[in-house]
């Protein structure tokens, strides 16, 4: 009898390892991967601060297939530093995106970050911009990348620039994504603004069932690596493009949204103003439920997001 396939056993998103997620999403035994550990590609700034260093530098990279198509993958360790963007780990990914573009294949990133890494605040931001570049450049040479977010991290910070790049963003509700993270709003605009202890405001402002409805992202699924295996599969099948009339209505839905919404002090009134009858009940209902009333709804994004 032959070995089932990871995502065919319940296994939380949340919960998983960088490793375990890439295992678990792609076609079972097709995962190679790129500067693994063996290769020593460590961060050259932690010793300075007397700080341990990863041998991956916490992004694992590599090609697989998915459903018998030929990707390329990534998939960020939050449980080292938060997943946070440095020099090494930056380079990593976009050296996996730059060969998406000559390998013309698309790209699933598993996001677990809380942004950039501070003890390598510039490397880091360049890191960002070169990442957020090479994704412009690979979906206008017509490859597809989609984002999955459910991890321990969140997505933050430049993370959350390079998410909102992407051609497809999928979501549990355990996943959060902000370019803010509740701490640093809670620090710099005072409790007043964001209380961070307040992990129900935290979530109905950034988590999946919020991004969800307001079209920050294209699916919500379970916490499970069957369903974002499921969901990346249906992403990458769906036809995307990037270009000056896409980028267009996404900015003026942004705007719409800001004036719509940027007075409403609690995800809940934005739920109501979107026509969801008890705003009160969402965080508590399971998927399917919450899908029904959702996508009954819901804003959708365009490409650009």
């Amino acid at each position: 009898m032959s070995e089932p396939h990871p995502a065919q056993q319940r296994l939380s998103w949340y919960e998983a390892s960088a490793r375990a997620r890439i295992d678990a999403l792609v076609d079972s035994g097709s995962f190679t991967e790129f500067l693994g550990p063996q290769a020593r590609e460590m961060s050259p700034h932690l010793p300075i601060f007397d700080l341990p260093r990863q041998l991956d530098d916490g992004i694992v990279v590599g090609a697989a297939s998915l459903d018998g198509v030929p990707i390329l993958v990534a998939a960020q360790e939050g449980r080292f530093m938060g997943g946070a963007f440095g020099e090494v780990h930056g380079a990593k990914l976009t050296g996996l995106l730059q060969a998406a573009i000559a390998l013309k294949r698309n790209v699933v990133i598993a996001f677990d970050t809380g942004g950039v890494r501070l003890q390598e605040a510039n490397a880091g931001e360049l890191a960002i911009a070169e990442i957020m570049r090479a994704v412009q450049d690979a979906r206008l040479a017509g490859v597809q990348v989609v984002g999955l977010i459910g991890g321990r991290a969140g997505c933050y910070g430049g993370g959350s620039l390079i998410a909102g790049c992407c051609s497809a963003l999928i979501i549990s509700e355990q996943g959060r994504l902000s370019v803010s993270g509740p701490e640093v709003i809670e620090t710099n605009r005072g409790v007043e603004e964001l209380d961070s202890r307040d992990r129900a405001l935290v979530w109905r402002t950034m988590g999946g069932k919020h991004r969800y409805l307001i079209g920050g992202v294209d699916a919500f699924v379970e916490d499970d690596a069957a369903e974002f295996r499921a969901a990346a599969i249906g992403a990458l099948a769906r036809a995307t493009q990037l270009d000056l009339p896409v980028l267009t209505a996404e900015q003026r839905r942004l705007e719409a949204r800001v004036q719509r919404f940027g007075d409403a002090p609690d995800g809940r009134d934005i739920w109501t103003a979107l026509g969801v009858s008890d705003a009160q009940a969402i965080p508590e209902l399971p998927t399917q439920a919450f899908l029904t009333v959702a996508d009954a709804h819901r804003e959708t994004a365009d490409d650009a997001r």
